[in-house]
């Protein structure tokens, strides 16, 4: 993927540089330490900060904000930072919840981001499913983000969103030509719902993964909380034992050092 640059801040928070954008995913910047609720009897303390502060990345031309109602994904910091942003791209529910002007899509909703001098990127809201069937009312809205601007030839940048491996994200590698997908792994659970899980495996990334035409593979979305269970240890103990050219297809970032992306 040509003209992209990446910067991983911690857990899924990632800048993304290309013709002159700043696009923020998921805005996390309070320090560690402290443990938050996400509702329903569950919750999770924050273990890592991030490897930038929030005026580090500063300016922010767009953030792409899965969720705005978990902290893993929007935590104080992160939404202090909202107002200075020019737009955000949210869920409907969380545009309405944000207010100031939040952009709310639904999946398979189609979005342009356009300013002088810079190319238009065209953002294709992608679908998730942020935990087991039916888990919806629980687990609320969450959506993901493909972005497709001219000069980019090798194909889409996709960022998942949370979710875990369903029909929706499989429509998104049948129905989009991906070059470099940001998957928010971590396996996520929490005691009072046994073993159900609430984000992608790194068995299920390596099962979307396969056969498809996805060409780099990211993770994010895989440390700095308790309720995150797989950290890079646990992942690439099964991608050792994935083929070969899966495995050879994700790239592990450094956190908070900015990443030229070359593919193709």
């Amino acid at each position: 993927m040509k003209g992209v640059r990446l910067t991983h801040i911690g857990g899924p928070t990632v800048l993304v540089e290309t013709g002159g954008w700043r696009l923020l995913v998921d805005p996390t910047f309070d320090a560690p330490g402290r443990r938050y609720a996400f509702g329903w009897g569950t919750s999770s303390r924050k273990v890592a900060g991030p490897a930038l502060a929030a005026d580090a990345v500063l300016p922010v031309d767009v953030v792409l904000l899965s969720h705005d109602h978990h902290a893993d994904n929007l935590d104080d910091a992160g939404r202090a930072l909202l107002p200075s942003v020019g737009t955000v791209l949210t869920t409907r529910a969380g545009a309405a919840r944000l207010g100031g002007g939040a952009r709310g899509l639904r999946a398979w909703e189609i979005t342009e981001l356009a300013a002088p001098g810079r190319p238009t990127i065209r953002v294709t809201a992608t679908p998730a499913r942020h935990g087991p069937p039916l888990s919806r009312p629980v687990a609320g809205q969450v959506v993901g983000f493909a972005l497709e601007w001219a000069g980019q030839d090798d194909g889409a940048l996709w960022i998942s969103g949370d979710t875990v491996l369903f029909g929706g994200v499989r429509a998104v590698v049948d129905r989009l030509r991906i070059d470099t997908a940001l998957l928010h792994l971590g396996g996520v659970r929490f005691p009072v719902t046994g073993p159900l899980r609430w984000s992608m495996t790194a068995r299920q990334a390596v099962e979307l993964v396969r056969g498809s035409g996805v060409r780099t593979v990211v993770p994010v979305h895989y440390e700095g909380w308790t309720h995150f269970r797989q950290g890079r240890d646990a992942v690439e103990r099964v991608l050792a034992a994935a083929p070969a050219e899966v495995r050879a297809r994700f790239r592990w970032l450094p956190l908070g050092r900015p990443v030229e992306l070359v593919s193709g």
